[in-house]
């Protein structure tokens, strides 16, 4: 079972902790203006709820099939007797499938039922209701996936994805490393082989370009994280390799090294993107939120700001059973605290942790949804009546609060129960369809679809990057004011006379096209042939021209280069040294690439020279050209034996001129044809443009792997077994580049001796004892599933997780020879749906003998595509029982 983060920060806020922190260090953070180091993203300028996503029942068809963190025996049903951690009970009336317990019905007389996050209905569900108050993104905790709990997290990440994307929420994970003794090897493998194809979706929460992570437990003063800085800062370095945003959520004392922090962990702690302190067991008054925000957030913030870190405290609403929240004034006075410290973003803790009474989702309001014999509070525990979202709600007014959308206000705007007056309360339906177009160098024009309300819907609020910009009542709007070469987010939600707010409408990311004094390549990512010491490639577009990139010396050619993001038009390449450095001529050409591949040549080799009495810079001039990857060669130098560039500057045409600005239209109807397990094949209906289209970029996970003028293409050295997404955008002869096409999700075929089945969702007709089916799929010949005894027929199943062409299944029961040989008769079926299946072989007997054959036996059929494969067992002449240690499953 998983510790309770509640254990780690139990200590009051100390005098000695803020006599860690100097006047000096605190006089300057107080007069600091803060400000996130990074722009508006799905972290930044949000907020993020902490999804446990860790509960299940016995008979819900998981895994584990056991009541997951609901009791403290999670083989018995809950009952007050075995109550492990419960502090409040939810409100079940958004789940479809409930799991009967061992408690008193309610005191409505209903009868006390729980939910599990194995069903996608609960999970689904639960990201409806952050959709319907605003809440961004879901940070889904991941603890040590490698003992028995790995199979049930598994199928519950493959759940919050498919929330997330009918929701339209972000969601990321979030490793909490508590407990993990071989953490810093596990935690890559497990995000290599696992965890990395989930930033393949749509919804995958990413920042400043990045997908997101979060680490939450470096740097604690305990005996459940005893990991060193080097330790850590090793694994924050192999996710920045991967090419992630980095969260760490660390102890309060972070900054300081004292009390619940770990000393010598400050490099560390500002190795992070962003870090998120720990306040769960630390709060629990208005007064003690106050004391944090003087003693730490206020410092946190101006520390951070100073290293380039973003900053993402906690706001938590109140343990339930402390009597903590007073009717949510706690909770606001956190976030009113936060926002006028000026923090990047905000972390809920939690959304769904009932173990720790910290839940923001619906919780029961009243007595007559507890049951009786419970001793469980309710949300009107202080007297004061709250509906069941009441904290959901607070949670969106404070987002809205964040974001600018409401003033800032240490008076709680949330209504406990709305409409107590009999106004209106239902919100107007979200706004459809998103579109932009007419994309200048500083404008866009954006249309969408109208909203329905029960009264009648007032206007429209555009928002751009989180922000509310304007508010119309037209179902159209020009932002302009814009800046050249600047990627923004706009959606729109609508609002009716009684200020009810709709979700958020889908959102629509635009670039704004460059003007010919913009340089494209400013903060844009690079790459170099080598450099030297500490100089390297990302000091040319970082703006400042005194720090410099230099190549190895002594070693010619070398080249750099950069990514401009997206094709763009380009006629210019500028390189500038340091404006004291002295005269020099540098030899140097220019190529480029559309795909970061095939590159060609833009200008010839040359030298050119820099003199500090002319700016000490070159200026190289092109033929107008499309490309996205501009590399600078340089194979001579007369002031040193290297490459030396202090900024590299690109800039395209300018868009005064009059020229084509109008992208084509998105291409149409992507579909898969056929895949194999290294290919997949893709078409795609003709985009139109006002001048003519020119090509097609086609995209994996957002990144373009070909271009291709044609309406096909087959995306060849995939991997087997493997999840992708694909889409395709396209372009015209002046680089304007389309929306995305409709997406396509594809899992390739399995090779031919890899078991579908391993680690896969099993379900069952029942179980003896522990012996569930989880153990099937769990790799271990030496586990096994045992039916019900002298009850035939019963059956097991596996959910391979999407259709799949099988024609093979090997059965194996525990090796050993004191596993006598047996016959069991059984057959094999399959299923598209979960619902109707078909035969794949007919009823018949097979002997497991563990002197012959290994106590295994296979079972070969005709191909065909399923994805749920069922065996049922009508007899077995070893015990009267079906037995299986493993169920494989296999393409051939």
């Amino acid at each position: 079972m998983a510790v309770s983060r509640r254990k780690f920060m139990t200590s009051a806020l100390s005098i000695s902790t803020l006599a860690a922190i100097s006047t000096t260090e605190l006089i300057s953070a107080l007069t600091s203006s803060a400000s996130a180091a990074s722009p508006a993203g799905d972290v930044v300028g949000k907020i993020s709820v902490g999804y446990q996503g860790w509960f299940a029942a016995i008979g819900d068809g998981s895994p584990i099939n056991a009541w997951w963190h609901w009791a403290a025996n999670w083989g018995a049903s809950p009952s007050p007797s075995n109550n492990g951690t419960l502090r409040a009970w939810p409100d079940m009336s958004d789940y479809p499938a409930k799991y009967q317990t061992a408690y008193a019905n309610l005191g409505s007389g209903q009868p006390a039922t729980l939910f599990s996050d194995y069903d996608q209905s609960t999970v689904t569900a639960q990201f409806a209701s952050m959709q319907a108050n605003n809440i961004d993104t879901a940070a889904l905790q991941r603890f040590n996936p490698t003992g028995g709990e790995g199979p049930i997290r598994d199928a519950v990440t493959a759940r919050v994805r498919i929330a997330a994307e009918a929701t339209g929420r972000k969601f990321y994970i979030m490793y909490d490393v508590s407990g993990w003794t071989n953490m810093q090897s596990e935690i890559k493998t497990d995000w290599t082989n696992k965890m990395a194809a989930y930033t393949a979706s749509p919804m995958y929460a990413k920042q400043n370009g990045k997908p997101v992570v979060c680490i939450w437990g470096f740097g604690f003063n305990d005996d459940n994280h005893n990991f060193t800085a080097a330790q850590c800062l090793d694994v924050i370095n192999f996710f920045k390799t991967q090419g992630c945003y980095v969260i760490g959520g660390v102890p309060r004392e972070w900054r300081t090294g004292v009390g619940g922090s770990r000393a010598g962990f400050i490099d560390t702690y500002h190795a992070m993107n962003m870090i998120s302190p720990w306040m769960v067991g630390a709060i629990g008054t208005i007064a003690d939120s106050d004391g944090v925000y003087n003693q730490f957030t206020v410092s946190d913030q101006a520390d951070c700001a100073a290293h380039g870190v973003d900053y993402q405290p906690c706001v938590l609403p109140g343990d339930l059973s402390g009597r903590q929240r007073v009717h949510g004034d706690f909770m606001w006075h956190q976030f009113y605290n936060m926002c006028r410290a000026g923090v990047a973003g905000i972390y809920i803790s939690m959304f769904d942790e009932f173990n720790e009474g910290n839940q923001i989702v619906k919780t029961a309001a009243t007595q007559a949804g507890v049951p009786t014999n419970s001793g469980l509070l309710s949300l009107d525990e202080d007297g004061t009546p709250c509906s069941s979202d009441y904290y959901l709600r607070l949670t969106g007014d404070g987002g809205r609060m964040l974001k600018g959308q409401i003033a800032l206000t240490a008076t709680r705007p949330t209504q406990p129960v709305v409409g107590g007056g009999g106004g209106d309360t239902q919100a107007p339906t979200v706004p459809g369809n998103l579109a932009a177009s007419g994309v200048t160098a500083s404008s866009v024009n954006l249309t969408w679809a109208a909203s329905t309300d029960n009264v009648g819907v007032a206007g429209y609020q555009i928002h751009r990057n989180g922000a509310v910009i304007a508010t119309v009542t037209s179902l159209s709007y020009t932002a302009s004011g814009l800046n050249p070469s600047t990627a923004y987010s706009f959606t729109v939600t609508a609002t009716d006379a009684a200020g009810n707010v709709s979700g958020a409408s889908n959102t629509v990311n635009i670039t704004t096209a460059a003007s010919g004094t913009t340089n494209l390549a400013l903060h844009k990512t690079t790459s170099e042939s080598s450099h030297t010491q500490t100089y390297a490639s990302a000091n040319t577009v970082d703006g400042d021209a005194n720090s410099y990139w230099e190549s190895n010396n002594n070693a010619f050619p070398q080249w750099i280069q950069v990514d401009l993001g997206a094709t763009s038009p380009i006629t210019q390449v500028v390189a500038l040294l340091p404006a004291t450095w002295g005269a020099r001529n540098q030899t140097m050409s220019v190529t480029a690439s559309t795909d970061g591949t095939n590159f060609s040549t833009l200008s010839g080799s040359n030298g050119y020279t820099f003199d500090p009495n002319s700016g000490n810079k070159a200026t190289i001039n092109f033929t107008s050209t499309t490309q996205r990857y501009v590399r600078l060669n340089i194979t001579a130098n007369t002031g040193w034996p290297a490459g030396q560039i202090s900024e590299f500057q690109v800039y395209g045409t300018s868009g005064g001129g009059g020229g084509d600005t109008q992208a084509p239209s998105a291409p149409g109807n992507l579909t898969s044809p056929a895949h194999t397990s290294s290919s997949v094949s893709l078409s795609w209906s003709a985009s139109t443009d006002n001048v003519g289209v020119t090509g097609y970029q086609v995209r994996q996970a957002g990144a373009i792997v070909a271009t291709v003028s044609g309406t096909s293409y087959t995306v060849n050295g995939l991997n087997p077994g493997a999840a992708y997404t694909f889409t395709v955008t396209a372009t015209d002869a002046a680089g304007n580049t389309s929306a995305a096409s409709n997406a396509v999700n594809v899992t390739t075929s399995a090779a031919a001796n890899t078991n579908l089945a391993a680690g896969k969702p099993t379900s069952e007709s029942g179980h003896t004892q522990t012996y569930s089916s989880g153990n099937v799929v769990d790799g271990n010949a030496n586990t096994y599933w045992e039916s019900v005894d002298n009850a035939f027929p019963q059956w097991i199943q596996v959910d391979l997780g999407a259709a799949t062409a099988i024609s093979r299944i090997v059965l194996k029961l525990p090796p050993s020879t004191s596993w006598g040989a047996r016959t069991q008769t059984l057959s094999a079926q399959g299923s598209t749906d979960g619902s109707t299946f078909t035969t794949v072989k007919n009823s018949a007997g097979y002997t497991f003998d563990p002197n012959s054959g290994g106590n295994a036996v296979t079972i070969t059929f005709t191909s065909t595509s399923q994805r749920y494969v069922r065996l049922n067992f009508t007899a077995n002449t070893g015990w009267p029982a079906g037995q299986l240690s493993e169920f494989e499953v296999y393409a051939s």
